[in-house]
């Protein structure tokens, strides 16, 4: 589902940065080199899993793929990924529609109760108005005929305003149903609506299942948070446009990502990557592109050019921590990053 998502974000970031390449004719000669190339290249993977003591399972063998393709030649990499766009699904898009579409519902009804409420309001407001027409008329002896159709409608009102006030009893119990119903999906759900990223629990979920593989397997991964420069955030002071920026960074974190990270907002503005089957040693070259692909993609203001720039803080999966160990100690990691002069990410390890 993770390399679904993914995929699905990296067309939307090419339809706003699109990269227009050369249209090729492929013959039969083509075909079959290509195929021969991804044959020696799937056996290569294989090999690769059995030499590091791996089971070659789908979950490991994708890693892998991934992982290896990182430094094969531009063309091999270009034949994959147009065969892989034709294999993928659209799983966790029908999933993420899904939710939204229950959030929308669940607005929906909140707007009935609210209606229905103000109508309610107002029934009693007309039978308010009704009791003091009738005091006023009561007053004046000539209104017999008056007072005698005001109680006639005060009767009638006053039966509408009970049927209403039991719908409405209705509509709230139904409201609070729905409530529950919305809620437990929203404990579920895994997709940040604002971000279009996966959301925190599902990152702190993958975590916790990494650390269990990591146990089994013996493997190195590692855990990197991301946040806007704080010193640049003072510099700009218009929250709308950081909101701006903070998007695309989340946009950028995509495309730099492999379909087998798994990219989230942790909450506030910060990002996490859990790089999967990566030392640090390896993390830190990732991080260093992303922060030259970060500063590489300038940001307008008005008439004003803003150069972006993050702060990273890298961490290993240690299993012998906790979730929350692991990601304190790549918060601390960003903390120290801000303490190295000329250093946009550091590395925190726990101890």
């Amino acid at each position: 589902m993770a390399g679904t998502l993914k995929k699905k974000k990296r067309r939307n970031i090419d339809a706003v940065l699109p990269e227009v390449e050369p249209t090729t004719v492929v013959n039969s000669l083509d075909v079959d080199t290509a195929s021969s190339d991804i044959e020696i290249y799937a056996k290569e993977v294989l090999n690769s899993l059995i030499s590091d003591n791996l089971p070659p399972t789908p979950n490991n063998y994708s890693l892998y793929f991934d992982r290896l393709l990182e430094n094969k030649s531009e063309s091999l990499r270009k034949q994959i990924h147009s065969i892989l766009e034709l294999e993928e699904s659209n799983e966790a898009e029908t999933t993420i529609a899904l939710e939204q579409s229950l959030k929308q519902g669940f607005a929906s009804i909140k707007n009935i109760l609210n209606v229905t409420a103000s109508l309610y309001k107002n029934m009693s407001l007309m039978t308010k108005i009704l009791e003091k027409r009738k005091e006023e008329l009561s007053k004046k002896p000539e209104a017999n005929s008056a007072l005698s159709i005001i109680a006639t409608l005060e009767n009638d009102v006053n039966k509408l305003n009970s049927i209403l006030k039991t719908q409405s009893s209705q509509m709230r119990s139904i409201y609070d149903d729905t409530a529950k119903i919305v809620k437990n999906v929203e404990n579920e759900t895994i997709f940040d609506n604002q971000y279009g990223v996966y959301n925190k629990r599902y990152l702190l979920t993958k975590i916790e299942q990494e650390i269990g593989l990591i146990k089994e397997f013996k493997h190195k991964s590692s855990l990197i948070m991301i946040e806007l420069s704080r010193d640049l955030k003072k510099s700009i002071k218009n929250d709308k446009a950081i909101k701006l920026m903070v998007r695309t960074i989340a946009r950028l974190l995509l495309k730099t990502s492999r379909r087998s990270d798994i990219v989230a907002h942790y909450g506030n503005g910060v990002f996490a990557m859990l790089l999967k089957h990566t030392d640090i040693e390896s993390a830190k070259k990732a991080s260093e592109r992303l922060c030259d692909l970060v500063s590489n993609s300038n940001f307008f203001l008005a008439d004003r050019e803003i150069q972006l720039k993050i702060a990273i803080g890298i961490t290993n999966i240690d299993p012998e921590f906790s979730v929350e160990e692991i990601v304190v100690s790549a918060l601390d990691g960003i903390e120290k990053a801000y303490e190295l002069p000329n250093h946009d990410f550091a590395v925190s390890l726990r101890k």
